[in-house]
C-alpha cells in the first residue's frame, strides 16, 4: 500500500478521530486492567510454594483482586468493540452513500463504458471488505499495540534482562509480517478486480435471462461464468494462501520467544538471581500475551491488504471526474425553439459520426427523426438532452447555448417516453408518480386515462396499489410502455422527445396513444424518433437520417413524391398500402 492511499483512508476517518482517542484511551486502560492478573496469579504461586504453608486468606484476596480485574477489563474490551464498530460502520456508509451519488454526477460516456456489475461491486463488495478491515484494525490494532506496550513495561520491572531476550527476537517477527504482507496488496487487488468482473457477468445474466434462454445460449453463459469463476478460484487461493502465511509463521517465531524466556527465565531461578517461581509463572504469562498480540496483528494486516486493495477501487471511482453541469441558466428561456448550428459529433475522435448539421425546429412543431439503425437517431436525442456535448458547433434552445444552460434545467424541460421501459418495484401509482412526486390519485387516474393505462390497471388484483416487480415483472411489455407514457403524461413537460415511443404497443392502441400524444403536444416542439413510420405520417418535418446527416427533410407527402430515400424506407414497410 503507498502513502498516498493511506493519506486517503485517514482523510475518510478523520471524522471519527474524537472515537478513536477514546478507543486508544480503552485500549490502554483493557491492556492495564488485564496485565494486573498474571502479576496477582504469580503472586499466588509463591504464596502456594511458600514454606509456611498457605495463606489462604492472602489467597483469597489476590483472587477476589484477579475477578475484579478480569471483569472490569471485560466490561471496558465490550465498550471498545461497540465504538469501534459505529466508528467503522459509520465510515462505510458514509462512503457508500457518497459512492452511490456519485454515479448521477458521472458522464454517461463513463456509464457507457464500464458494466455495470463492475459499478455495483464498488459500493457492495469492497465496500463490505473494507467496512470489515476497519473493524479489525479499530479492535485488535490498537489493543494489540497497547498490549505490546504494557506487557513490556511489567516484564521490564520483574526482570529486565530476561526482557531483553524478548525484544532482540520480536524484530523477527515484524519482518516475516511485513515480508508476507508486501507480497500480498497485490494479490488482494487482482482478487477484487476478478470479484467485480465475475459481478458483473453474474448481473448482466440474471438481468437478461429471457433473452439467455430463448437463444438456447444457456451453456455458453454457463461456460462464461467458468472462466471468471476460475480466475476468481486462482487469484483468491493464492492471496489467501500468502496472506494466511502470516499467522504459523509468527506462531513459529513467538513459540521461540517462548522457549527461550522459560529457559532463561529458568536458569535465573535455578542460579537465585532474584526471581521467584511465581516471578517466573508471571513472566511467561506475559511472554504468551506478549507475543499473542503480533499473531492478531498479522491477521489484522491481511485482512487490511484486502480493505486496502478495496479502497482503492472504491477511491479510484470517486476521483472520476464529474459530470460538468454546464451553465448558471436553470433552463429559463424565452422559447422552445430549438436550433442547430454546424453540429458535429463523434463518440471518437477518429470515427466521425454526425458532422456540420443545421436544423432548426420552431416552438410548437413536431419534428420526426427517422433512418435506418446506426443512422445517428439515438447520438441525436442524446446531444438534445446533454448526455453527450456536441464536438463542434451548437444546439440553441431560445436562442440559449444548451451548454451555457445546467444540464439538469435542460432535462426538466423535455419528458421522454423511450423504447426501452423502466419501471421500480412498487405500486403502479408510485411508478407512474416518478415524475411528479407529491401527485394526487386524481392526477394519476387522469395521466393514465390520458394514455389508455386505466383500463388495465384497474383489472389488476389491487388497481393503482398493484406491487409490480423489478422493471415490471408481471406486465406485458405494451402495458409497460403505457405506464411510462403515463408518466410523461402526469409532469406535463415544456418539450417532448418520444423515441420509438409506441414500438411495443399493438396498432389499436398505437392510435389510441397517438391521438393522446397529439393533445399532449399541442403546442409544444416535440422531437420523434421513429422506426414505424406509421407514427410520423403527422410530423411537421421529418429528418431523414443516414450515415450521420440529414439527407432529406420535410413533409411526408412531400418526401414520398420526391422518391428518395425516404420513399425507399416507406416503400420497405409497406407494400399495397398493408403495413409490414
Amino acid at each position: 500500500m503507498n502513502k498516498k492511499l493511506f493519506s486517503k483512508i485517514l482523510s475518510r476517518i478523520k471524522k471519527q478521530i474524537p472515537v478513536f482517542a477514546v478507543i486508544m484511551v480503552l485500549s490502554a486502560a483493557y491492556a492495564g486492567l488485564s496485565l494486573c492478573v498474571p502479576l496477582l496469579f504469580g503472586d499466588a504461586v509463591d504464596l502456594l510454594v511458600g514454606k509456611d504453608g498457605v495463606d489462604f486468606a492472602a489467597l483469597t484476596v489476590i483472587l477476589v483482586k484477579a475477578a475484579v480485574f478480569s471483569v472490569s477489563a471485560a466490561a471496558v474490551q465490550y465498550i471498545m468493540t461497540v465504538l469501534s464498530n459505529r466508528a467503522a460502520y459509520k465510515t462505510v456508509s458514509e462512503l457508500r452513500e457518497e459512492t452511490f451519488e456519485k454515479i448521477h454526477r458521472l458522464p454517461m460516456s463513463y456509464l457507457d463504458k464500464h458494466p455495470a456489475g463492475d459499478i455495483i461491486s464498488r459500493f457492495t463488495n469492497d465496500a463490505e471488505t473494507f467496512s470489515d478491515g476497519l473493524l479489525l484494525g479499530f479492535t485488535q490494532l490498537f489493543s494489540g499495540i497497547s498490549l505490546i506496550i504494557g506487557t513490556l513495561v511489567f516484564m521490564l520491572v520483574i526482570k529486565p534482562s530476561v526482557t531483553a531476550v524478548v525484544v532482540l527476537l520480536t524484530p523477527l517477527s515484524l519482518f516475516t509480517a511485513r515480508l508476507i504482507a508486501s507480497r500480498t496488496f497485490g494479490l488482494f487487488s487482482k482478487q477484487t478486480a476478478d470479484t467485480a468482473a465475475e459481478t458483473s457477468f453474474v448481473t448482466e445474466t440474471v438481468g437478461e435471462q429471457k433473452t439467455v434462454r430463448a437463444l438456447g445460449a444457456e451453456r455458453d453463459f454457463d461456460a462464461g461464468f467458468d472462466k471468471y469463476n476460475a480466475a476468481l478460484q486462482k487469484s483468491s487461493f493464492k492471496a489467501t494462501f500468502f496472506s494466511s502465511l502470516t499467522n504459523p509463521s509468527t506462531r513459529l517465531i513467538n513459540a521461540i520467544v517462548y522457549g527461550a524466556v522459560a529457559l532463561t527465565g529458568a536458569l535465573s531461578v535455578i542460579a537465585g538471581g532474584g526471581m521467584t517461581v511465581g516471578a517466573l509463572a508471571s513472566f511467561l504469562a506475559y511472554a504468551n500475551k506478549y507475543t499473542k498480540p503480533f499473531n492478531e496483528i498479522s491477521g489484522v494486516i491481511a485482512e487490511l491488504q484486502s480493505a486496502f486493495a478495496c479502497a482503492e477501487r472504491i477511491f479510484a471511482f470517486l476521483e472520476e471526474k464529474d459530470e460538468d453541469d454546464g451553465g448558471k441558466n436553470d433552463g429559463l428561456v424565452s422559447s422552445n425553439d430549438v436550433t442547430i448550428n454546424n453540429m458535429s459529433f463523434s463518440y471518437s475522435p477518429d470515427k466521425p459520426l454526425i458532422e456540420n448539421m443545421d436544423f432548426s425546429a420552431p416552438e410548437g412543431k413536431h419534428t420526426a427523426i427517422v433512418g435506418p439503425t446506426g443512422c445517428g437517431k439515438t447520438t441525436f436525442i442524446n446531444l438534445l438532452m446533454r448526455y453527450y456535448d456536441v464536438t463542434g458547433g451548437s444546439i440553441s434552445v431560445g436562442g440559449v447555448d444548451v451548454r451555457d444552460m445546467s444540464r439538469r434545467g435542460l432535462r426538466k424541460r423535455y419528458g421522454m417516453v423511450l423504447q426501452d421501459t423502466w419501471l421500480r418495484y412498487g405500486t403502479v401509482a408510485d411508478n407512474i408518480a416518478l415524475s411528479k412526486p407529491g401527485a394526487s390519485r386524481a392526477e394519476i387516474e387522469e395521466a393514465a386515462r390520458s394514455a389508455h393505462a386505466h383500463g388495465f390497471i384497474t383489472r389488476l388484483p389491487k388497481g393503482y396499489d398493484t406491487v409490480i416487480g423489478e422493471d415490471g415483472g408481471g406486465l406485458s411489455a405494451g402495458q409497460k410502455q403505457l405506464l411510462c407514457i403515463a408518466r410523461v403524461m402526469l409532469c406535463k413537460p415544456a418539450m417532448l422527445i418520444l423515441d420509438e415511443a409506441t414500438s411495443s404497443v399493438d396498432t389499436m392502441t398505437e392510435k389510441k396513444i397517438q391521438q393522446a400524444f397529439d393533445t399532449l403536444t399541442e403546442g409544444k416542439t416535440a422531437f420523434i424518433v421513429a422506426h414505424r413510420l406509421s407514427t410520423v405520417l403527422n410530423a411537421d418535418e421529418i429528418l431523414v437520417m443516414r450515415a450521420g446527416s440529414i439527407v432529406e427533410r420535410g413533409t411526408h407527402t412531400g418526401l414520398i413524391s420526391k422518391k428518395g430515400f425516404y420513399y425507399e424506407l416507406y416503400q420497405s414497410q409497406f407494400k399495397k398500402g398493408k403495413q409490414i
